[in-house]
Formats: structure tokens, C-alpha cells, sequence
């Protein structure tokens, strides 16, 4: 009885997984608690009942159905394929994951959120400011010698490319149409950019910190990857090796966050320590001082040799590349020397390590930036040139372009003769490792470069979008070939969190402190860009919203200018808010640390 009670019982299985489509029968057999054997046959039963309805209503319909099926899985599959060739960064970042960890794997990750952040910004620019240009736009009549490509200047200056060729006219194709205001739609895609950066990097640091600090995964973490995390759908071979060297290294990082030693210090070896500490961060600081002041007399030197003029064309665009060439230098190479100086003081870990690292660097290039910002601000604004606007922005495009030269040189200089010297001259050096700190630092100065190169040239991000995507391949192939895993290996679940902190304090502030000057109280050129006769780049706006109060419709757009744009109360609360969840960010991560110190002592003991 029992016996056909379950044949009964598999009949009636069968048949309503016959009634089922496709794929709810494929997963309703998955999730079957049955051995694979088991479910091979019901799976064959279930096709042979098929082929018996089918037979019934027709082998024609039967045929023509399936070849509609097969046609629109073929069509899904190579939407999937194109949707991944469109994403080629997806299988590189597996297999540097598993290759080299999660610590090399959040520099690359990091270059793929400021692509896509650069690819956003040349969307909306290009969209509401360049094509608008595009339709008032005159004729071009300098000569193009190919020079431009390196300074900037030249054919360039009379392009969409600075401040200085946009119209400051209603743009209006039709009489008596609708009309296209070039002054409110600089001013207005310029600034909401900037507010949808702002939420964006508050989104992604309140998205790391829900997955890094507020949930995190603590110790117990190694035995649910161990036991839970296998995808058992994957059944390629090479795609199976990388799953299980990718979950290997990320045991492995677990299991010496675990098991990480706290050495103990007699007296003397902390007093030493402590003052090797000091003394590389006095030279350090003294580094970055010098490099600043470097920096502020050789622009101010250059930009009175730039304004006297030049006996030839050749002597003019090689004096434009001093400035740049001599930033990317101390850029550059002053990293090298930091990181030097990090070895000296033999840090117990390679996360403090790396974070003192970028500390320093983050120093060294928000000064230089800094020490620039006042230059232009102060010096070339204030300068005898036509369009200070675009000198600026030609300025920024050249160093923009020289630091990604420098970029790809350090590459060829700093890692694949490294590893000839290493292998071949100097045997007991080895393989070169990542440098995390120097490589994430570049990204965030060069982003910096442009935010504070949108107002004076809208298509940088363009430009930069093009750089990064070389950079993301140059970078992968260079430590494929050249570099090799850490030595010590270490989880780095915050690391992200911290790059996008820096990229957010002190860049982004700093970068929003800088267009505020320039909006809010330098005098825009004379006879250039689509501000020239104002007394500031923000008159445009005040100018549009007198013209509103005469009309009733848009008095909620007066009544937000007067109460939120022009009250100081508003952007009080916005800082105080900002402040807060700095301040926040610190206190999670002290917590976080105090947490994991109580749990490593729970399970020592």
C-alpha cells in the first residue's frame, strides 16, 4: 500500500511539474531535498510526459513553440553577453580579488566608482551646456598644429572646451519660440551637479558603513564561507579554480585579522619608536612645505614670464608645460619617498602602514592644490589677461594631462623596472608590491583636478573619463605582470569607506569652498564666457529671480531663493549636518576597533 501510495504520489508530481513553464520547473526540481540521481529521473519523467501532451496537440505547434523558446534564449544570451562586454572591469576585478585580496581589489573598485562618477558628469555637462553651444556657435579660425593636444591652448581656446567661448545670449533658433538662457544653464547644471556629488558620497558612505561598521561580519564569518557561500551553479572549470582561490584568500585575510599578534615593547623600544614616528612625520611636513612653496614662486614666476610673451610659438608652449611638469614631479616622486620613510618606521601592521601613507600624501597634494587654488584666485583673476577664465581652465586641463602621463610613466618606472632590478640585478628584492596608499591618492588629486575644473572647463570630466578607463587596464596588466600579493595578508573591509571619506573630506569641501569664491565674489572677465559684464557669476541668478517676482506662478521658486539659497541659517544647518556625520564616521570606526580588540581577547582566552 505504501508502495503505491508513493507511486501515486510521483505521478501527481509529475504532472503538475509537466504543467509548469520552463524555468518554475527547473527551480522547483532544485529545490528539491533529493539526491541528484533522484532528481535526474523525475526530470526525466517530467520531459517524457511533456512529449506525450505534445504529441496530442500537434507536432507542428510543438516545433514552431520550441524553436520560439530556443530563438528568445539565444536572444537573452547574447543580451547578457553584450550587457558583460559592456562591463569588461567585472571579470578583472575576480580575478585581482583573488589574486592579490581585497586590499589591491578596493584601489581598482575605487577607479571604477570615480569612471562611472566622471562618466555622470560629462553626461549632464555635454547634455545642458555643450550642445546648447553647439547650435550658437561660430567658426573656429585658429589652425590646429597639434601642440594644443599637450597645452591646451591654441585652436582649443575658440572651442567648447573653456569658460571663455560660451555665449552669454538667449539661445533661440525660431522667432518667437522658446529660448535656451546660457548664463542660468551653466550656472544651474554646474551647481546641481555639485549637490548630486554631495549625495552621492553621502549615500556611499552611509552604504559602506551599514556593510563595514553598522552590520558587520564578525569572526564566525570564516566558517559560513567555508561551509555556506559556494555558488553551485557555477560549472565552468576556470571559473570554479577562481571561486576557490577568491574564497581562499578571503579566508585566509579572516583568519589573520583573527589571529594578529599584539606585540609588547620594553621602554626603550617605545621611546625609539615614538621617535622614529616623529621624525619621519617632521620630515614629511617639512617635505610638503617646501614642495608648496616651490610650487607658489615657480607660478607666480611663470605666469609673469606667460604675460611679457615669447619670441616664438615653440618657446611659449614649452614654458606652459614648467608648471605642470614640475607638480606631477614632486606628485610623483615624493610618494616614493613617503613610502620609504613608512618602512623605516616598521609599523605592526600593513594597514597602518598604508593608512599613514595616504595620510601623508593626502597632505602633501591638498596643499599643492590649495597653494594652485589661491594662485588662480588671487593672481590670475586679478591678472592683465582677456579671459583670466580660460587661463585657468588651461591650466587645470595640463595638469590634468601631464599627472596622467606621470601616472602611466610611474607604472612603467615604479613597477616594471622594479621588477627587472628585482629579478634580474638585485635578486633579494623580489617582486614589487602594490602600492595601495600612492595609487588611490593619484585618483583622488586628479578628481580633485576636476571638480575644480568643471566651472572653467565643462568637458574635463570628459577627458578624465578617457584617462581613468586607460588607467583601470595600464594598472591591471601592470600588476599582473609586475607586482606580486602582500606578503602580509590583511582584511580590509574599511578600506573603501576610507577612500570615499577622503574623496569626500577634504576634496569634495575643499573643491565646494573653491567655486563658492569664484561664483559668489570674483568679478567674471569683461569680454569673454557667458558671465562677462556681471559683477559675479551668482548676479545671473539674483537678475533671474527679480524678473520672477512679477510673475505669480513662480513665487515658490522666490520663496525658496529668499528663505534657503540666500539665508546663511540654511547653510549653517547643512555644515553643522556635515560635521555631525564626520564626526560619526570617527566614532564608528573608534567603536569598531574597540569591539574587535574585546573579541580577539575573548577568543584568545
Amino acid at each position: 500500500f505504501c508502495f503505491l501510495y508513493g507511486l501515486d504520489a510521483e505521478e501527481d508530481l509529475v504532472g503538475s511539474l509537466a504543467n509548469m513553464s520552463s524555468n518554475e520547473r527547473i527551480k522547483a526540481i532544485q529545490k528539491m531535498p533529493e539526491t541528484m540521481r533522484k532528481k535526474r529521473e523525475i526530470r526525466n519523467k517530467v520531459l517524457k510526459e511533456i512529449t506525450k501532451k505534445s504529441r496530442h496537440r500537434g507536432a507542428q505547434c510543438t516545433q514552431c513553440l520550441q524553436g520560439a523558446a530556443v530563438s528568445l534564449r539565444r536572444f537573452g544570451n547574447s543580451l547578457s553577453e553584450c550587457f558583460h562586454l559592456l562591463r569588461p572591469w567585472h571579470k578583472t576585478l575576480k580575478i585581482i580579488g583573488a589574486e592579490f585580496g581585497t586590499s589591491v581589489l578596493s584601489y581598482f573598485v575605487f577607479l571604477k566608482w570615480l569612471l562611472n562618477l566622471n562618466i555622470f558628469s560629462f553626461l549632464i555637462n555635454f547634455s545642458f551646456i555643450t550642445i546648447p553651444q553647439f547650435l550658437a556657435a561660430e567658426p573656429n579660425n585658429l589652425s590646429f598644429t597639434g601642440l594644443e593636444l599637450f597645452t591646451g591652448a591654441g585652436y582649443f581656446q575658440q572651442t567648447v572646451l573653456y569658460y571663455g567661448f560660451y555665449t552669454n545670449a538667449t539661445i533661440s533658433k525660431v522667432e518667437n519660440g522658446s529660448s535656451y538662457n546660457m548664463q542660468l544653464a551653466y550656472i544651474f547644471t554646474v551647481g546641481t551637479y555639485f549637490v548630486i556629488c554631495f549625495l552621492i558620497l553621502l549615500f556611499s558612505m552611509a552604504k559602506f558603513f551599514s556593510r563595514n561598521f553598522i552590520n558587520p561580519q564578525t569572526i564566525s564569518v570564516n566558517a559560513s564561507k567555508l561551509f555556506c557561500t559556494w555558488d553551485f551553479n557555477i560549472t565552468n572549470e576556470k571559473a570554479v579554480k577562481l571561486q576557490q582561490k577568491n574564497l581562499y584568500t578571503q579566508i585566509k585575510e579572516g583568519l589573520t585579522e583573527v589571529n594578529k599578534e599584539v606585540l609588547n615593547f620594553s621602554v626603550m623600544e617605545r621611546v625609539a619608536r615614538i621617535a622614529m614616528h616623529l621624525f619621519a612625520w617632521f620630515v614629511s611636513l617639512g617635505t610638503a612645505v617646501a614642495a608648496c612653496a616651490g610650487v607658489y614662486f615657480l607660478s607666480i614666476n611663470n605666469l609673469q614670464l606667460f604675460m611679457k610673451g615669447y619670441t616664438n610659438d615653440l618657446e611659449s608652449q614649452a614654458a606652459m608645460l614648467v608648471l605642470p611638469v614640475v607638480v606631477s614631479l614632486l606628485n610623483t616622486l615624493i610618494p616614493f619617498f613617503f613610502s620609504w620613510l613608512g618602512h623605516l618606521e616598521k609599523f605592526q601592521s600593513p594597514g597602518q602602514h598604508i593608512y599613514v601613507t595616504i595620510t601623508r600624501n593626502t597632505i602633501l597634494k591638498i596643499s599643492i592644490v590649495g597653494i594652485l587654488c589661491y594662485y588662480w584666485l588671487n593672481v590670475v583673476s586679478t591678472s592683465e589677461s582677456q579671459c583670466w577664465e580660460t587661463l585657468v581652465g588651461q591650466d587645470i586641463y595640463r595638469l590634468v594631462l601631464v599627472d596622467f602621463i606621470f601616472c602611466l610613466l610611474g607604472s612603467f618606472f615604479g613597477e616594471f623596472l622594479r621588477r627587472i632590478i628585482g629579478t634580474t640585478v638585485c635578486m633579494n628584492l623580489g617582486l614589487p608590491e602594490f602600492d595601495i596608499g600612492r595609487n588611490v591618492l593619484d585618483l583622488i588629486y586628479a578628481q580633485t583636478l576636476t571638480w575644480i575644473g568643471i566651472l572653467f572647463s565643462p568637458l574635463l570630466p570628459g577627458i578624465q573619463m578617457i584617462a581613468f578607463l586607460i588607467v583601470f587596464f595600464v594598472k591591471k596588466v601592470s600588476l599582473m605582470r609586475n607586482c606580486q600579493p602582500p606578503r602580509k595578508v590583511w582584511r580590509t573591509a574599511q578600506m573603501m569607506t576610507s577612500f570615499i571619506f577622503l574623496l569626500f573630506c577634504p576634496s569634495f569641501l575643499g573643491v565646494l569652498s573653491v567655486i563658492g569664491v569664484t561664483v559668489w565674489r570674483l568679478k567674471p572677465s569683461e569680454e569673454c564666457g557667458p558671465f562677462r559684464g556681471l559683477s559675479s557669476m551668482y548676479a545671473a541668478v539674483s537678475e533671474w529671480i527679480q524678473i520672477l517676482e512679477s510673475y505669480t506662478a513662480s513665487k515658490w521658486v522666490v520663496w525658496i531663493y529668499h528663505n534657503l539659497i540666500s539665508n546663511e541659517l540654511f547653510f549653517f544647518i547643512i555644515s553643522t549636518f556635515v560635521l555631525i556625520v564626520i564626526y560619526l564616521y570617527w566614532e564608528i570606526i573608534h567603536g569598531r576597533k574597540t569591539m574587535t580588540k574585546l573579541l580577539r581577547k575573548q577568543i584568545n582566552n
